[in-house]
């Protein structure tokens, strides 16, 4: 991960929806197993809302995922989202 990377929900928001599509589940399933709703998975992933750390370690748990997946995650979003160089 780039150290010059934003604090941006933005981007965690996007990583965490790449892990739930490759895990192949919906919000509704993803919400159900950690125990809360759709709308704040939304809100997460939409860069709406901070996860909590607690929170973040449990989606990661129901999506069979770790924080070094998350990691690469982030890092895959930050480099679609970052500039082309020239």
């Amino acid at each position: 991960m780039d150290p010059n990377t934003t604090d941006d929900p933005h981007v965690l928001g996007q990583a965490m929806r790449m892990l739930r599509d490759r895990a192949g589940i919906t919000q509704k399933v993803l919400a159900e197993r950690v125990g809360t709703s759709e709308a704040y998975v939304s809100n997460i992933e939409g860069g709406r809302r901070d996860a909590r750390w607690s929170t973040l370690i449990r989606l990661l748990c129901a999506l069979g995922a770790d924080l070094r997946q998350l990691a690469a995650a982030i890092a895959e979003v930050e480099q679609h989202n970052s500039p082309s160089k020239r």
